[in-house]
């Protein structure tokens, strides 16, 4: 476990800290704040606690006298937290850098400090959700996708029940010419199960190939759902329509038929008349597989919800997020690996932490106010607005927009500058008064920071997310 100083080094060079945590901790680091720090990181998977090295990039090594009696520590965690903790000092030219190697919780346990479940968001430790703690306590058991839909059903029957086709077609492969290849296909995808001469039929299978899922006990009420209201509140139906067919093979029909619900403006060019959809489809896209992706299975009696408004469409989908809204463009956790697994082989989603990214990319393109991420008593919302000119936005418009901006910028390498949030607006350079009020208010906000605080100059400064 002995750490050298070339992997030290490279933990200095991390873009993202992951499982690494630093902390300068110059002279002294509070205890209880120690261990606090250790049930979180256990919490996570475990990783390590660096002492010594500055918190902001670029990191830099400024020595620690922290904690000088090692084994006295080691014995104190153990003592508190029930579980071991190794701790090593390191001898940098900078000075003594004091690792602290925190291991994985155990599988379906997690740890507390005081009765407290912590994770880290950002700099700060925060209470674990309770979809977290239930999934995590839930570990080792079977999942809802993993269930059996239909028991000791025929061959015939798993084809009448199923669109294996679309199995095929989705990955680009020929159908099998004999049924029998079809079936293992399909039980080495764990989505059957053969058992003495029939099959099980798996939620997971049914949940995504389904012909229609009414025929499945239980199921009918996890298709998705639209509906279209006829101004900006919820006063008047026009239409509420509920899917049928299985989210892998009823996709795309259900992407062409919310596009065809979307209000649109017509442009009128040189000769042509030209319809121009109000949203991006690549966000609608994103947004609508992340929902059925990441939503929670064992919540009863609902189920992703697409809502379409005059003035914005709004797609909620059971469950809180296990990661907070603020952190979607740049993080990832999926609540369902499996799913999430083969709708990415189908071409359906985004790579991992990527699909967000799209949705701001393509919003900003449309020049769309930015789309909010909200969390609800048991839903997670994503809500996307119609166009506004920007002396018509509010200022939390402008905020969210320009967090937003800054993020998409940062992962992409780039920084938000005040040119590049007035190209984000269109706005021209004679506004840049405005785009610098607007950062001024997101710093205030505690969105977003300077790069490089000490840099003397304002007008080219550059920004980073306040998480960077």
């Amino acid at each position: 476990m002995k750490v050298t100083l070339l992997e030290l080094e490279q933990w200095l060079q991390e873009k993202h800290e992951g499982n690494l945590e630093f902390k300068e901790a110059k002279n002294q680091f509070d205890t209880t704040k120690l261990m606090r720090y250790c049930v979180a990181i256990a919490n996570e998977g475990g990783g390590k606690l660096i002492l010594g090295v500055t918190d902001k990039k670029p990191r830099t090594v400024v020595g620690s006298q922290a904690f000088q009696n090692l084994e006295d520590i080691q014995s104190k965690i153990l003592e508190k937290l029930r579980f071991r903790v190794e701790a090593e000092e390191l001898q940098h030219p900078n000075g003594r850098v004091v690792v602290f190697h925190i291991p994985s919780r155990p599988t379906g346990t997690a740890y507390h400090f005081d009765g407290a479940y912590l994770m880290r968001s950002t700099e700060e430790l925060v209470p674990m959700s309770e979809d977290r703690l239930r999934a995590i306590f839930n570990e080792g058991k079977p999942s809802w996708l993993s269930e059996v839909a239909v028991r000791g059903v025929t061959s015939d029957d798993v084809v009448r029940l199923l669109d294996t086709q679309s199995y095929f077609d989705l990955l680009k492969l020929p159908y099998p010419a004999r049924r029998e290849n079809v079936l293992e296909r399909f039980e080495g995808e764990k989505l059957i199960i053969g058992r003495h001469g029939g099959y099980d039929i798996t939620n997971l299978a049914a949940i995504l190939f389904a012909k229609d899922l009414r025929t499945f006990e239980g199921l009918q009420r996890k298709a998705a759902r639209v509906i279209v209201y006829e101004g900006k509140g919820k006063t008047k139906t026009k239409s509420d329509k509920p899917g049928a067919k299985g989210y892998a093979v009823g996709f795309q029909g259900l992407i062409d038929y919310i596009d065809s619900q979307l209000p649109s403006n017509e442009v009128i060019g040189k000769a042509l008349r030209e319809t121009i959809q109000m949203y991006p489809e690549i966000a609608i896209r994103e947004l609508v597989a992340n929902a059925l992706i990441h939503q929670d299975f064992n919540e009863l009696g609902t189920s992703v919800v697409i809502e379409i408004f005059t003035d914005r469409i709004e797609i909620s989908n059971p469950g809180k997020p296990f990661i907070l809204p603020e952190r979607f463009i740049d993080e990832y956790q999926s609540r369902n690996e499996r799913l999430a697994d083969l709708m990415r082989r189908f071409g359906i989603c985004e790579e991992k932490g990527s699909g967000i990214d799209k949705v701001v990319e393509s919003v900003e393109v449309f020049q769309l106010p930015a789309p909010d991420f909200r969390v609800g008593e048991k839903h997670t919302y994503a809500v996307m607005f119609s166009h506004k000119e920007f002396d018509e936005m509010e200022m939390r418009d402008k905020v969210r927009a320009c967090y937003q901006h800054c993020c998409l910028r940062y992962v992409m390498n780039e920084k938000m500058t005040n040119q590049s949030l007035r190209e984000r607006f269109k706005l021209p350079e004679e506004r840049a008064d405005a785009a610098s009020r607007i950062i001024r208010e997101t710093m205030e906000a505690k969105l977003v920071r300077l790069e490089n605080p000490e840099s003397p100059s304002k007008r080219y400064a550059r920004y980073v997310p306040f998480w960077a």
